[in-house]
């Protein structure tokens, strides 16, 4: 009841603030051209301080309904010098014309090293994403959530009952896998996080990177590149790039406060954040910081215990408290060398529930937990990233030297628990160890613009080099060790001995043990080359080549060659074809994990191997290598009467894919004597183990149109996606094993990271202070194989979102609103689910509606 009360009264306070400020409006009208006087298409315009805003159609016209007599507008377009005008009292019309941004300043767009490239130029698709804007419209509040519904090829699931992935969201690009898209960081590579995901139904076997580690409150758009770009970028881009552009705004600051809970009462959440930036010195220089703070309660959508079996009492989302603190700095100096930083700190604690553990199971002390128990796996996670560089100009080259440092830390704690080997002296409470990663890149580029080389060329290159370090530390001796083992001399020998019969470590999460800690490290070294052609104004091709070198596996090379033709202002065709790479991470090469159990009273080890390890030279397991790639994309894009389309096909043809393999036991009648010998009892690998081909489409139509006196725009995105996976391949030791090594289960969980389709029908509306958003979302259908051997089958789901924004004030608005709000699930299936629930975490989700409430404020 408190939970209601507090959203009710937040939204009753701030809607009795709407009987307020009813001012006179006026429209302001005009055209924005470039400096030829060309109109330009899609330039936004905004009433600074307010949420207010509008851009310019076809003809680069608009109009704009304003309250305040002496406004300030702010003009921004990309590839452009942003512009801050004051009107005078009574101004009804504003004319501007916007000079390319060519300095240092200038923006350069990912998928593209050319200063003088804006992204509906660019030969490839790029998405544009001001998630800021976006943020204060919708219900979702961290960044993964924020673009699973802006972006129709961007997946991502909260995860329930998978260990780590329960505490960083797995997400993905056009299905393929969360390390196979690179992110970057201000146009710079940022670390992926340490863990790797071994339950789960979204990138089991893969790396990625924590998006939710940086605040969307300190960032100022995101570019969303839908190409493979390994020869531009490196590896991990297969799927594409994301690339974060932080903040930059100066003398202006803004926060946000946002409450809201689900319709089933729990879930609450909280979440207050801050901007501000300070110019420094006279020259464009500035300081800009964000902090933020957010905590999502647990959610519970426990099965019917009278029509299921009961796997886990508590079942639904983690609850999280996150701290972002984020900046980005520029400071110039004379001659037009300036110097930057930017970087941040994110410290989350997450409180996520594991599978019951019943009053008479033998992993219960009923004098501990007399109605059994569930345990909590914890975890603190830090993340830390700085960057810091150079640019200026040596002749006429733009020259950048950088360094970035980025470290994730996770570490496992288990609450709530036992070590039933210690019976009724157990602890509840365990350190159960972790991991961490750490990246440092350091590169040299140089580019340069020659206008009068053809119609205008752009040429790029560089050098980077790259180290990075994996640990896996161990946990404290109780959240691992079995006391019920003791060593006893049977006919003169010293034999291991189990006396209780009990299991040993934490129950939900066994610790680390001192065997698997580790600390590894390997370097990589890359040159580039790119070049930018414009043969004419409106026929293009761009070309990259890049070499990289790696400690652990050798060379690589990858090409790229693209190009853009408009074949009428209104209208052009792209396409770009290209090789790429992803070099297996050092969690993949190294992670290793063991609990032991017990076959007749006798200890054997489960264990994940590390690649390197005895057991898999033993199996004949390769060492692991890079996965390699081949891509291709064709599109269009078209303006016409206030309509805008692109439509871009893609392939994707993998090599080599870096899988975990189902688990190999002992009783096997080929290999099993092998695993006796080392006492292993069950053993898991990463290897290189399948082929997979992707293509599908993504498409996205928009229109804004005036409607009345206020303004009406309407987008429809979406992706349809197939993933066809080719023969396993297994080594000559483990041929005809193949079920095992990756069978149906795990192959329909690598296919469901691919769903066949996505698309989403956004309504904006504008008029005067009020502003209306209504979204509706089309998830595709998705199969998945449960643990006893059935398909489940999640039909295709729509739901609904809708929010009312209301400028109250300068600097200060409203909005409250729902996401999913008639509250549609996924289809229920029984319990023998991955996740042990009655939903795997699918589509939209299995929590249903959400209410939100949020307060914009600001003062310049």
């Amino acid at each position: 009841m408190k939970k209601h009360y507090l959203l009710t009264t937040l939204l009753m306070c701030c809607l009795s603030l709407l009987t307020f400020a009813q001012d006179e409006t006026y429209t302001l009208t005009g055209q924005v051209t470039n400096e030829e006087g060309a109109p330009l298409v899609g330039v936004n315009i905004v009433e600074q301080g307010t949420t207010n805003g509008t851009v310019t159609d076809l003809e680069g016209n608009y109009a704009l309904n304003l309250t305040n007599p002496t406004p300030t507008l702010v003009f921004s377009f990309i590839g452009h010098e942003s512009e801050e005008v004051i009107l005078e009292a009574g101004q009804s019309e504003l004319n501007m014309s916007l000079r390319e941004g060519l300095s240092l300043t200038g923006i350069e767009v990912v998928g593209t090293r050319s200063l003088n490239r804006s992204v509906t130029e660019s030969p490839v698709a790029v998405d544009i994403i001001p998630i800021s804007d976006i943020a204060n419209d919708v219900g979702q509040l961290d960044v993964n959530q924020l673009l699973q519904y802006v972006a129709p090829s961007f997946n991502a699931n909260r995860q329930s009952g998978a260990d780590g992935s329960d505490h960083i969201d797995p997400a993905t690009l056009r299905g393929l896998g969360p390390d196979q898209t690179l992110v970057l960081l201000n146009g710079k590579r940022r670390h992926q996080s340490s863990l790797v995901n071994i339950f789960g139904t979204r990138g089991r076997g893969n790396t990625g990177t924590d998006l939710n580690a940086i605040p969307a409150s300190a960032i100022k758009r995101i570019e969303i590149l839908r190409d493979g770009a390994s020869a531009q970028y490196g590896s991990d881009a297969i799927a594409g790039v994301i690339n974060i552009v932080l903040k930059d705004e100066v003398n202006k600051f803004t926060g946000m406060a946002t409450t809201g809970i689900y319709q089933e009462g729990d879930g609450e959440m909280a979440q207050i954040s801050g901007n501000y930036g300070l110019p420094l010195g006279n020259n464009g220089g500035f300081v800009n910081m964000t902090a933020d703070f957010l905590y999502k309660g647990r959610t519970n959508r426990p099965a019917d215990p009278n029509e299921y079996d009961i796997y886990r009492r508590q079942f639904g989302d983690a609850e999280m408290s996150n701290f972002g603190g984020y900046f980005n700095a520029v400071l110039p100096f004379r001659g037009g060398t300036e110097f930057y930083m930017y970087g941040g700190h994110n410290y989350r604690d997450t409180d996520a529930f594991a599978w019951t553990r019943d009053a008479d199971s033998d992993r219960n002390i009923p004098a501990i937990y007399p109605d059994g128990f569930d345990p909590h796996i914890l975890s603190t996670i830090k993340d830390n990233s700085i960057s810091a560089g150079v640019r200026g100009k040596i002749g006429a080259w733009n020259v950048d030297f950088n360094n970035t440092y980025g470290k994730n830390r996770f570490h496992y704690f288990v609450d709530g628990s036992l070590n039933a080997s210690l019976l009724e002296s157990s602890p509840t409470r365990f350190d159960a160890g972790g991991f961490s990663l750490a990246q440092n890149t350091t590169g040299l580029s140089f580019s340069r613009y020659f206008d009068n080389l053809l119609a205008g060329t752009n040429i790029a290159f560089g050098v980077e080099y790259r180290t990075d370090n994996y640990e896996i530390f161990a946990g404290e001796e109780a959240s691992w060790r079995n006391y019920g083992i003791i060593d006893t001399v049977v006919n003169g020998l010293v034999t291991q001995v189990d006396v209780l019969g009990r299991a040993g470590g934490s129950q939900g999460f066994p610790g680390f043990q001192p065997s698997n800690e580790l600390d590894e490290d390997r370097s990589n070294a890359a040159a580039y080359v790119d070049a930018e052609f414009d043969f004419t104004d409106a026929f293009m091709i761009a070309a990259a080549a890049r070499f990289e070198n790696y400690s652990d596996f050798g060379n690589t090379i990858n090409g790229k060659l693209a190009a853009r033709y408009e074949i009428m202002p209104q209208l052009a065709l792209r396409g770009s074809v290209s090789t790429g790479f992803r070099a297996p991470s050092l969690p993949q090469i190294y992670f290793n994990t063991t609990f032991t159990d017990f076959v007749g009273g006798v200890p054997v080890d489960k264990i994940i191997a590390k690649n390197n390890s005895p057991l898999t030279r033993a199996l004949g397991i390769p060492e692991l290598k890079e996965e390699t790639a081949l891509n291709a994309s064709v599109g269009l894009t078209a303006n016409v009467s206030g309509f805008s389309l692109t439509v871009d096909g893609y392939y994707a043809d993998i090599k080599d894919r870096i899988v975990l393999t189902g688990a190999f036991e002992d009783t096997d009648e080929d290999i099993g004597a092998e695993l006796q010998a080392l006492n292993v009892g069950a053993a898991q690998f990463f290897t290189n183990a399948i082929d997979t081909r992707t293509m599908g489409v993504d498409v996205i139509l928009s229109y804004a149109q005036r409607l009345g006196t206020g303004k009406l725009s309407a987008t429809l995105a979406a992706n349809f996606n197939d993933m066809e996976l080719g023969d396993i391949t297994t080594s000559e030791k483990l041929r005809g094993k193949e079920d095992v090594y990756f069978g149906a289960r795990e192959q329909s969980f690598l296919l469901a990271s691919a769903p066949n389709s996505k698309a989403s029908l956004t309504f904006d509306y504008q008029l005067n202070r009020l502003s209306a958003n209504l979204r509706f979302t089309r998830f595709g259908k998705v199969e998945l194989i449960d643990w006893i051997d059935e398909i489940d089958t999640y039909n295709a789901k729509i739901t609904t979102d809708l929010s009312v924004g209301y400028n109250i004030a300068k600097n200060l608005s409203l909005t409250v609103g729902g996401a999913n709000i008639l509250n549609v699930l996924p289809d229920k299936q029984d319990t023998e689910t991955e996740t042990g629930g009655n939903y795997d975490p699918v589509q939209m989700g299995f929590n249903g509606a959400f209410f939100f409430g949020r307060l914009n404020f600001g003062f310049e």
